[in-house]
C-alpha cells in the first residue's frame, strides 16, 4: 500500500465537543458511542489510530476549528463562540490539546512543524513495521480565522505550531465564506499580508469564489484547497462549497493542491443522509472529482484528499466502500482502472501534498 495523506481533520474538535479517544481504533469508539449524542449530531466515527496504521495514512492536516454561535445547531455549545476572545481561547486550547497529545503519546502521534519533523515520520513509516506500529505526523491547520484578534498574534500561532491557515469556514470579518458570500475585507487584505511574511499556507477551503479569486491573484505565499470537491460535477447545486473549474485552475497555477472529500453530500447534489442510501454514491464518484482535477491539470501533480471524516459527518454519510479512514487505499484499484500508474496513484494519495510540505515548511 502507498502512503496516504489526509489534509483535512476535526481531531481535536471531536476529542472537546464528543471525548473522543483516537488512540482507539474506530469501532472501539463505535462501541462505546451507541446511542451517544456523538452519533445523534456526528454520525459514528471512522477514525483511529488503529484505522491509521492499517490505511498507512501517515500525516493528516489536524485542524483548530470551531463553530461561530450564530451556525450552532447542536445543544452542546462548549466549541462554540460568540466573541473574538471566545473564538482565541478556543482555538489556542484546541492547539495545545495538540501539544499534550503528542507530547505524552509520541509513540502515536507526533506534531509537524518542519520538513526536519516531516522527514523523521517518513523515516519511521519506510522501515519495517514495528510491533508498536508508527506515529502519524499531524500538521496543524486553522480552520476560519477569528481567533486572530490582531496581526501581531500570527507570529505565536506560528511558533505554536500553525501552518496553514483558512480565512473563512462561514464567513468572516476576513472574507465570504460558506453559506454567506462576499469578497475580502480590508482586514482581509492585510491578514493575508501578513500570513505570506510568515509563510502560512493559504487555504482556499470554504472561501467564497469571490473572495477565492481575489486571494489567488494577492496571496504570496503557497495555496492550497485542502477539502473541497468540483463545482461542475455538482451542477444545480446551489452551494459556494465547492471549487469552480476557475478556482481548480488557480491552485494549480499556484502549483497547489485539491484535496478531495468523500462526503456523499458534496458528490451527489441533493443526497441526504436519512432520506437516502449510502449505496447511492460509490466510491467511484470520490474518483471522479480526483480525476476532474487530474484532467485540468493535464497532469496527477494536484490533487490529494482531504478527506474531512469526523467533521459534522460518519460513517453514515460517506461511500460504502468505506468503513473507516483506511479504507481509502480502495481509491487505487478505482484509479488503476481509468489508467492511472502507480506513480500517480502513490502521488495523488500522499505524495503531491509531501512534496508541497516538503517545499513550504521551513527546514527545522
Amino acid at each position: 500500500m502507498t502512503l496516504i495523506v489526509d489534509a483535512h481533520a476535526d481531531i481535536a474538535w471531536n476529542m472537546h465537543k464528543y471525548g473522543r479517544d483516537y488512540t482507539r481504533s474506530a469501532a472501539e469508539t463505535r462501541r462505546l458511542e451507541v446511542g451517544s449524542q456523538a452519533v445523534l449530531h456526528n454520525e459514528d466515527t471512522t477514525l483511529g489510530w488503529p484505522d491509521y496504521q492499517r490505511g498507512q495514512v501517515a500525516v493528516i492536516f489536524s485542524t483548530i476549528y470551531a463553530t461561530p454561535t450564530r451556525w450552532s445547531t447542536s445543544e452542546n455549545k462548549s466549541q462554540v463562540y460568540k466573541t473574538f476572545d471566545e473564538a482565541h481561547a478556543l482555538y489556542r486550547e484546541q492547539l495545545m490539546t495538540y501539544h499534550r497529545m503528542t507530547d505524552s503519546a509520541p509513540d502515536k502521534f507526533r506534531l509537524i512543524a518542519s520538513s526536519r519533523d516531516l522527514n523523521l515520520i517518513l523515516d519511521h513509516w519506510k522501515s519495517p513495521s514495528p510491533d508498536s506500529g508508527h506515529p502519524v505526523g499531524m500538521v496543524v491547520l486553522m480552520e476560519g480565522a477569528e481567533c486572530i484578534r490582531s496581526l501581531s498574534e500570527l507570529e505565536e500561532w506560528y511558533e505554536l505550531g500553525v501552518r496553514l491557515i483558512g480565512p473563512a469556514w462561514v464567513g468572516t470579518r476576513y472574507c465570504g465564506g460558506w453559506n454567506e458570500p462576499g469578497p475580502l475585507t480590508a482586514d482581509g487584505r492585510k491578514l493575508l499580508s501578513a500570513m505570506a511574511e510568515h509563510n502560512f499556507t493559504l487555504d482556499l477551503s470554504h472561501m467564497d469564489e469571490e473572495s477565492a479569486v481575489e486571494a489567488l491573484d494577492i496571496y504570496r505565499g503557497p495555496v492550497v484547497g485542502t477539502h473541497g470537491n468540483c463545482l461542475s460535477l455538482m451542477p444545480n447545486s446551489n452551494s459556494n462549497r465547492h471549487f469552480s473549474d476557475r478556482i481548480i485552475e488557480g491552485i494549480i497555477e499556484r502549483d497547489g493542491v485539491v484535496g478531495v472529500v468523500p462526503y456523499n453530500g458534496y458528490l451527489k447534489v441533493g443526497w441526504v443522509v436519512g432520506k437516502n442510501d449510502r449505496a447511492e454514491v460509490p466510491l467511484r464518484y470520490v474518483a471522479d472529482h480526483i480525476d476532474h482535477i487530474c484532467q485540468i491539470a493535464g497532469d496527477a501533480l494536484h490533487a490529494g484528499i482531504g478527506s474531512d471524516l469526523d467533521g459534522g459527518f460518519g460513517l453514515q454519510s460517506i461511500p460504502p466502500e468505506i468503513d473507516t479512514v483506511a479504507d481509502l487505499q480502495n481509491l487505487v484499484s478505482l484509479l488503476q482502472t481509468r489508467g492511472y500508474s502507480e506513480a500517480d496513484i502513490a502521488n495523488i494519495l500522499g505524495g503531491n501534498w509531501l512534496a508541497r510540505l516538503q517545499r513550504d515548511l521551513p527546514a527545522s
